[in-house]
């Protein structure tokens, strides 16, 4: 088998576990479901490796490569397969808005409906539900970052002031790593509300992800986020927003805030079955513990 062969195998496999119907556009036939991921559909650069269908109307590429393949600049290819399908597709959008480059090990997304556009890697291929909803975003997750209104100084103490109106300009020039250093008893857990308060109220943030070293730690942020009340707003943040400290493996996609630790979602995400609570009792920094064995392979 050829590597792009075995990378179009494992492509087949991952667009499937996320909800994908894989058909050949021989076959293809767009009333079979939600999701369609037409191989080899002809346009005018040669055929697109995938061409992904939501609700009968394009929607996406996806570009395959042999595994150890840089995806570097590969987006500029997908993009010329989008621009040759032909002129009279049902399409959501024109040029199509979403691409995916993938090894069937590395993929990469790029959302060519927000400001500067650039690739990232994923986890996993997004389920037609999710670029549905994308796509009929009226502004995305960066345009969004980019709008925020202005930052009130009323209830924050100077540096929590700071800190957070640094952050949103970091995330304005679409930086999407930041770090914030404060000294104990500086109110680090209450920055973090207004942060993830602000980003699901005006950033358009679906899920945040609150991580702690230990489960009394989750236990306290839980606590904070119930009593903290949003600037102008009447009821606490958990009254206007879903929060969950999950007691297991399974994570509730109806939270807005997910207040986990590391262990559990290294567990979760290497395919574990339920951590044991005691685990996360014991920093991961202080040797041997959960969130240190061998992941368990995914069948």
């Amino acid at each position: 088998m050829k590597p792009e062969e075995s990378a179009r195998q494992h492509i087949d496999t991952l667009l499937t576990a996320a909800g994908w119907i894989v058909q050949s556009y021989a076959n293809m036939n767009l009333g079979s479901g939600i999701g369609l991921a037409i191989t080899e559909f002809p346009g005018a650069h040669g055929p697109a490796d995938y061409l992904l269908y939501v609700d009968a109307k394009a929607i996406g590429i996806v570009e395959a490569k042999p595994v150890g393949h840089t995806l570097r600049g590969v987006e500029g290819q997908s993009a010329s397969y989008s621009d040759g399908l032909p002129k009279n597709l049902p399409a959501w959008h024109r040029p199509l808005p979403f691409q995916f480059e993938s090894t069937g090990e590395v993929t990469q997304f790029t959302n060519w409906l927000e400001p500067h556009a650039r690739s990232r890697e994923v986890f996993s291929f997004y389920r037609p539900e999710t670029l549905r909803t994308l796509v009929q975003q009226e502004n995305q997750l960066r345009e969004a970052l980019r709008n925020m209104p202005v930052l009130s100084p009323d209830g924050l103490w100077p540096k929590q002031y700071i800190a957070i109106g640094n952050l949103e300009k970091s995330l304005c020039l679409g930086k999407p790593k930041s770090l914030i250093q404060m000294a104990t008893g500086s109110g680090k857990t209450f920055t973090a509300a207004n942060i993830a308060y602000r980003l699901i109220r005006h950033g358009h943030a679906r899920r945040i992800c609150f991580l702690v070293d230990r489960k009394n730690l989750g236990r306290q942020t839980l606590k904070e986020f119930q009593q903290f009340t949003p600037p102008g707003e009447p009821k606490t943040f958990d009254k206007l927003y879903n929060v969950e400290h999950p007691r297991n493996n399974r994570f509730n996609p109806v939270n807005n805030v997910i207040i986990t630790t590391i262990q559990r979602l290294y567990s979760v995400l290497t395919n574990q079955p339920d951590l044991a609570e005691e685990d996360e009792e014991q920093s991961s920094f202080e040797g041997p513990g959960a969130f240190n064995k061998p992941p368990v392979p995914v069948t």
